[in-house]
């Protein structure tokens, strides 16, 4: 008799957990039914989401106003009323900001193995580095240097960060690439979606002369012309 309620009872706790909305749902969906809406303003770090879903083939909606910034901002508010700010994602249920850790986590998700190069590889310690750098290192020095230059009028200015300038991390990236095709290493990774944007603000801000480092040009060159790109250009820039 207790042997048959044992057998009950335990009968009834897995018909309970088998029958209990969302009790396996969220196991059984793969990732690639993800939803994904990237939030934009044209000439922001949004493209860089835009780029990476366009190499790896991942679907999503682009959810900007063309040539209307201010619109376009609008939409964000809506989304993200505590940080609007682009890019603005929604991951399935989840609202996120900051382009590195969105690009990380579609990689991990979506990625496949694919735009990193092996955790194993000598190439990775770079890859995780230039990743990082991108924002930490040369976009704060780019922006800090261009503050300055605002106030005090000049296009070369000193920078705070304990002497080392936007030009210094620029150089440093150059050198970088006279031993390396791509900042991931030996192969194009997410680590030169990272890096283009603030490269090209440098220039854009006139707080540097591209042409002064080379190895950076020609990996500007490879990496504007992929396939990849010139969607993401034509899609998130549609006014270019």
């Amino acid at each position: 008799m207790r042997m048959l309620r044992h057998l009950f009872a335990l009968t009834a706790s897995l018909f309970a957990v088998a029958f209990t909305p969302g009790a396996h749902a969220q196991q059984a969906k793969p990732a690639s039914a993800a939803k994904l809406q990237i939030y934009h303003i044209e000439g922001t770090r949004a493209e860089r989401v835009v780029w990476l879903c366009e190499e790896l083939g991942i679907p999503y909606q682009l959810e900007f106003k063309a040539g209307d910034p201010a619109a376009s901002m609008m939409q964000i508010r809506t989304v993200n009323p505590s940080m609007p700010v682009s890019p603005t994602v929604r991951y399935n249920d989840a609202i996120l900001v900051e382009s590195g850790a969105i690009l990380e986590l579609l990689i991990a998700r979506e990625g496949k193995g694919r735009l990193r190069p092996a955790v194993d590889s000598p190439d990775f310690p770079y890859y995780l580095q230039w990743m990082h750098f991108a924002e930490g290192s040369l976009a704060a020095r780019i922006f800090s240097d261009y503050r300055v230059s605002q106030l005090q009028g000049a296009n070369t200015p000193t920078n705070a960060f304990r002497g080392v300038t936007g030009a210094d991390a620029l150089k440093f990236a150059d050198t970088f690439l006279a031993k390396n095709p791509y900042f991931g290493g030996q192969t194009f990774s997410a680590a030169d979606i990272m890096m283009l944007f603030p490269i090209v603000y440098s220039e854009r801000l006139k707080l540097a002369k591209l042409s002064d480092y080379p190895n950076i040009v020609a990996w500007q060159k490879r990496v504007e012309e992929r396939p990849a790109f010139l969607r993401m250009v034509k899609a998130a820039r549609p006014q270019a």
